[in-house]
């Protein structure tokens, strides 16, 4: 059967990647290449992130779960709203789950002199468990720290867009993110006012810190390149190596924004979506009684691989693809 073109799919599949863009950077001096391998086993991990070593890459299988406390209930943009605020958003019970990530970084990353801009979704793994987006939101422009904002519903259940620790799960997909510097991560492995250790790693291969030197002094953004990184020693690299820095900001540094180093696109796991680009979001309740199953078949159906497999979501449920599609109220036109 021929593929087909579907009007209003992404309210219901991820966003697509960002064209990537290389523009010439104004770079901060060149990078030796180091190897990350010994830094990399060396990191607090949470025992749930699958590490698999070769003497040129690394693989990272993180379950998307961090090892800290989350918010019991978040706020969620209402159907059709892809970036929401107290006037736009419900509160649902936190949807974190599980997801199926497999990132392959280099062992040895590659500085370049052009940067490439972070798309929307999986930019970094964090030893958490937890994978790291870039600072936008939905849009592309929003800056989800700056964005955040508290709302309590009639029940008098109070939740945040964005959690204590610079996070948020995305509605349906549950899957789970930072934005920003996650402080929940840091106090696991830095003491207050002494140096930044690793948190995680870039796509590129290059290492993630908090905003402390390796004398311990706060870094800002005037410290930092375009892309929120500087070369210098750290804790791991005594003798200096280009990474990231992530800010306690509510602004468009408070995470990274491109990358520094020779980063494979194909890694670059898309953003599930969180209101639907624009679009209602499909009524999953209605659909699953259309369907005569529950809401948490349905769901189950489609996964968590990123984007839903429609097809392979049918076969699990024993229907077409059409009747799928039309449960879900999604026009498909040849």
């Amino acid at each position: 059967m021929r593929k087909k073109t579907l009007v209003g799919i992404t309210a219901l599949v991820v966003a697509l990647l960002n064209g990537a863009v290389f523009y010439v950077a104004n770079a901060a001096g060149t990078s030796t290449a180091v190897s990350t391998i010994a830094a990399v086993k060396a990191a607090k991990w949470n025992p749930t992130v699958k590490l698999t070593y070769s003497s040129k890459s690394i693989i990272m299988q993180p379950t998307g779960i961090p090892n800290h406390a989350r918010d019991a209930y978040y706020a969620v943009p209402k159907a059709g709203v892809v970036v929401p605020d107290a006037t736009t958003a419900n509160i649902i019970a936190d949807p974190t789950k599980a997801q199926t990530y497999k990132f392959t970084i280099p062992t040895t990353p590659k500085y370049s002199s052009k940067v490439t801009s972070t798309s929307l979704g999986s930019i970094g793994v964090m030893i958490s468990g937890a994978v790291l987006y870039n600072p936008f939101e939905g849009d592309g422009k929003t800056v989800a720290m700056a964005n955040n904002f508290t709302v309590t519903n009639s029940a008098g259940i109070t939740a945040s867009f964005v959690d204590k620790c610079a996070g948020h799960p995305t509605p349906d997909i549950g899957a789970y993110h930072y934005h920003g510097l996650p402080n929940c991560v840091t106090a696991k492995v830095d003491k207050v006012s002494k140096p930044s250790h690793i948190i995680g790693f870039a796509l590129d291969g290059f290492p993630i810190y908090g905003d402390r030197d390796n004398k311990g002094k706060q870094v800002t953004a005037k410290n930092l390149d375009q892309c929120n990184g500087v070369k210098s020693a750290t804790p791991e690299f005594p003798k200096g190596i280009y990474h990231y820095v992530l800010l306690g900001t509510a602004d468009a540094r408070s995470s990274i924004a491109c990358f520094h180093g020779e980063v494979d696109a194909s890694q670059i796991q898309a953003m599930p979506a969180m209101g639907g680009g624009g679009m209602p979001m499909p009524d999953t309740a209605a659909a699953a009684t259309k369907l005569g199953i529950t809401e948490d078949a349905l769901k189950a159906a489609f996964g968590t691989t990123m984007p839903p497999d429609l097809a392979a979501a049918a076969k699990n449920l024993g229907v077409t693809e059409a009747v799928l599609l039309d449960a879900l109220g999604i026009t498909a036109r040849p």
